[in-house]
């Protein structure tokens, strides 16, 4: 069993985190952390990291961006390794992430779903066949509650993408104020927010004859908690390095 400290545990994600982890012999969260707490837990909440007293095999981190670098002195502190879900983390941070990794194992991805992530890596492949004689587009749709636009997947998709592009890569958000054509290098990024949309992406390759479309629908908050718990089995034994849905893939692929 995987003993799990849940940062973020009374937070949406967090809350479906224990949901999971209670109907599971797989995991149990020992102790969590959290601003707020949540009487109907049968674990301890702390506002104070420091106090935790309880042991566990790995940090799970569903918060925000503010509360990372808390959350990666915790884990330093107890030589844990960590599991970093929360998206939109400055420069700075992601640089402590990978500073950190030579002393405890980190993982971070902006999307714990493993079928976003199998998408990234078949967008990544049809790039290769498919550019440049196919423009590149990517669409993404969220609820109307979400701030940050494009979203991190969307971001991580056209990072993915831009790998695999031999020209440097120009990503465009808006096209209102630009009279020009597009450019064969471009990578067109376009955000729609309305309703309960839990994600949605979908990466387009146009050419003048046909379109091939690769996409996402997440249909529950489910497959980013089951995401987030299969990394903590994955991570549960590792010391140290930097790893992300890619090397879960791998496992699977023998890649």
């Amino acid at each position: 069993m995987v003993k799990v400290f849940l940062n973020g545990c009374c937070g949406r994600m967090g809350k479906v985190i224990v949901n999971l982890c209670l109907q599971s012999d797989d995991y149990e969260i020992v102790a969590g952390g959290d601003i707020v707490s949540n009487p109907d837990y049968k674990f301890p909440v702390y506002s104070d990291l420091s106090e935790c007293k309880e042991d566990f095999d790995v940090i799970i981190d569903f918060s925000n961006a503010k509360a990372v670098p808390a959350v990666l002195d915790f884990a330093l502190a107890r030589k844990k390794p960590f599991i970093c879900c929360t998206t939109a983390l400055s420069e700075e941070t992601l640089a402590n992430l990978d500073k950190a990794s030579s002393e405890i194992a980190v993982f971070r991805s902006a999307n714990m779903s493993i079928g976003i992530n199998l998408m990234i890596e078949l967008a990544k492949k049809a790039t290769k066949i498919l550019y440049p004689e196919f423009d590149i587009e990517i669409v993404e749709a969220h609820h109307n509650r979400k701030l940050d636009a494009p979203s991190g997947t969307a971001m991580m998709i056209a990072d993915a993408i831009k790998q695999e592009m031999p020209d440097e890569a120009e990503y465009v958000y808006d096209r209102h104020s630009v009279n020009k054509a597009r450019s064969k290098n471009e990578i067109g990024i376009s955000s729609i927010r309305g309703g309960n949309i839990v994600g949605e992406h979908e990466a387009m390759f146009i050419s003048d004859e046909e379109i091939v479309s690769i996409s996402h629908s997440a249909q529950t908050r489910d497959v980013f908690a089951k995401g987030a718990l299969r990394a903590a089995k994955f991570m549960s034994a590792k010391t140290n390095g930097y790893y992300n849905m890619s090397d879960i893939i791998a496992e699977y692929t023998g890649e």
